[in-house]
């Protein structure tokens, strides 16, 4: 059976370095939020790459549901990131790496 998540890549925008507190707030309380849906695998943020804020892995039933959720994030919503989403295929162990 193949297994898909989501990967929402934020990049920064011309106004990230405006970010407010209350905006850092905003998106930790939606990261705590997806993560207790259990819609978050994993998210982080990205050193030493210019350009890039961060990214989540997201656990939805559907594209369109992580797309959703992508508009919703807060850096989105204040104009301070903008998203790319994509597709991520799981290769593991239980499907032999996708050999």
């Amino acid at each position: 059976m193949e297994k898909i998540m989501y990967m929402m890549m934020i990049e920064k925008s011309k106004t990230y370095n405006k970010v407010t507190k209350k905006v850092i707030v905003e998106h930790v309380e939606n990261i705590r939020r997806l993560d207790d849906e259990g819609k978050l695998e994993i998210c982080g943020v990205f050193k030493g790459y210019p350009g890039m804020a961060g990214m989540y892995i997201l656990k939805t039933e559907s594209l369109q549901e992580a797309e959703e959720i992508c508009q919703r994030e807060p850096l989105v919503v204040g104009g301070y990131a903008t998203f790319k989403l994509v597709t991520l295929q799981i290769a593991d162990r239980e499907n032999n790496y996708l050999l």
